[in-house]
């Protein structure tokens, strides 16, 4: 018996005595507590989303519709990267200005492959203002889960204020839980028993959150 085996046995088990019409969890548990702190625009809740990246240590800009493709051309020729890592439903324009080898985002693709190319860009699924998290679903213009692990650069484009919320429960209400979700909260970072922090352990050293609206 497989150990995936053993706990369905026991949540059967465990599930044996409840009747069929029995209430569903969901309405069981009462959600009644706070869906967001504080009564805010949409605007001081884009300002507050930009306060906890940069917090976290991500590089915030923003930018128009129009300005997008230049400054993400410079934003790669800045960090000398000759490639990127783009997801199959990313738009198109956001790299027109761009001089850089565009490397597909293909299920062959090695550790190794992924780890030689410079930078991923990708969209995101929401962001979440009060803790300053991107979330990525793995959708067609933000791609497999590992593209945005492994490549050292990260850029993340969020559409304000449309793709903001101020709360993780107002996010979760957008998400699917069947999909690949990828919490982001600044570049991967971890800390030793002595507090040092060490940046791009197990993903991208650095992450740029690009604002466009």
């Amino acid at each position: 018996m497989s150990s995936r085996e053993r706990v369905l046995g026991r949540v059967r088990r465990a599930l044996a005595d409840v009747p069929p019409g029995d209430t569903p969890y969901d309405q069981v548990v009462p959600r009644d507590y706070l869906r967001e702190h504080g009564d805010r625009t949409a605007a001081r809740t884009v300002d507050l989303l930009a306060e906890n990246l940069a917090d976290y240590r991500a590089v915030v800009h923003r930018c128009t519709e129009a300005e997008l493709p230049p400054l993400v051309a410079r934003l790669l020729a800045a960090r000398k990267a000759g490639s990127v890592l783009v997801p199959p439903g990313l738009e198109a324009g956001w790299l027109a200005e761009a001089e850089v080898t565009r490397v597909a985002d293909r299920a062959e693709s090695t550790p190794e492959e992924l780890d030689r190319v410079d930078s991923v860009i990708t969209a995101c699924a929401v962001a979440i203002a009060e803790t300053g998290t991107i979330v990525l679903d793995g959708g067609p213009d933000q791609g497999r889960r590992r593209i945005s692990l492994v490549p050292d650069h990260h850029i993340c484009v969020v559409r304000v204020p449309e793709q903001v919320v101020a709360s993780v429960p107002q996010a979760l209400a957008r998400l699917t839980p069947s999909r690949p979700l990828t919490w982001i909260s600044g570049p991967s970072a971890t800390s030793d028993i002595e507090l040092d922090r060490v940046e791009g352990v197990h993903g991208p050293r650095t992450l740029e959150v690009l604002l466009v609206g």
